[in-house]
């Protein structure tokens, strides 16, 4: 909206929008002004007053509030009618997040996201880029007796993931893929031959894939994210365990999308790199 709009002219557009709120959700004046607690001829003379008087703040938070649209919308400060909460609604969805592998959701966004840039701060190694003993070790004891199965199912979604024509950009911390390599942490217990096949199958993928597969490492103790995927312009959901919360507004997918560039040029090891610290990684492994 034009910030230097007429103080008179904002005044008739206050009435206009108004009127047309109140014919929209079929409210009369007598219902407007006993829902906001003022005299009927109040609200007549919001409708109606030729002036350049805007009403005070209370009675036009109260009149939006009724009508259930945007205050700053009643005021021409912005152009949308929605109110807050049904911004909010329409903005951020909260998804199930089942603790098995590749849900059907998450499929969905990825397909829907075909051909953009797709960037992604996972909670361990990325889902797609793991071996099936590592898989299987991982998500046996909540599958059960499904395990194979379920891993099964999930093949031809991720052979999907990394045949579609996006860009992978992946994010971690230093210590995440220290962690594995070492089977320590959530990776205590996991035998050593399944880690060293795990960093010859991130190897292999990196040879392959590279530059549409990037990997950068960041440090944890100057940069935090909570997991995150930024699926191009259309959306970014953060993984919060139990729940997926997904937001479509351009201004957050931008707000995140600059958080996750502050990753990838704050870190300490590039894309470029990452393979080389793998192999050593892997000697270190193997030499115990």
């Amino acid at each position: 909206m034009d910030e230097k709009i007429d103080k008179r002219d904002r005044a008739a557009q206050f009435r206009l929008r108004m009127a047309r709120a109140m014919e929209d959700r079929h409210i009369s004046q007598s219902a407007l002004a006993r829902s906001i607690g003022v005299d009927r001829s109040t609200v007549s003379q919001l409708l109606t007053d030729d002036g350049a008087r805007l009403p005070n703040a209370h009675v036009v938070g109260s009149c939006a509030s009724a009508l259930g649209v945007s205050a700053d919308w009643l005021l021409s400060l912005s152009n949308r009618p929605e109110s807050a909460a049904e911004l909010l609604a329409s903005s951020l969805s909260m998804t199930e997040a089942p603790r098995a592998l590749v849900d059907e959701r998450i499929f969905e966004w990825h397909q829907e996201a075909a051909g953009y840039k797709i960037r992604y701060v996972p909670a361990t190694l990325p889902d797609m880029l793991k071996t099936r003993a590592v898989l299987e070790w991982e998500y046996a004891p909540h599958l059960g007796r499904t395990a194979d199965q379920a891993i099964g199912a999930s093949a031809d979604r991720l052979t999907w993931m990394r045949s579609a024509q996006s860009d992978y950009e992946i994010a971690m911390p230093l210590y995440e893929i220290a962690s594995f390599a070492h089977g320590v942490g959530y990776y205590d217990g996991l035998p050593q031959d399944v880690r060293l096949e795990q960093i010859d199958h991130l190897l292999g993928l990196c040879e392959q894939l590279y530059p549409r597969l990037r990997i950068y490492l960041y440090d944890a103790k100057r940069l935090y994210s909570a997991p995150v995927t930024i699926f191009g312009p259309l959306l970014c959901v953060f993984y919060a365990g139990s729940h997926y919360m997904a937001f479509r507004d351009r201004d957050r997918i931008e707000v995140f999308s600059r958080h996750f560039d502050t990753l990838v040029r704050e870190a300490d090891m590039t894309a470029r790199h990452f393979p080389e610290h793998l192999k050593q990684l892997r000697a270190e492994v193997a030499a115990r």
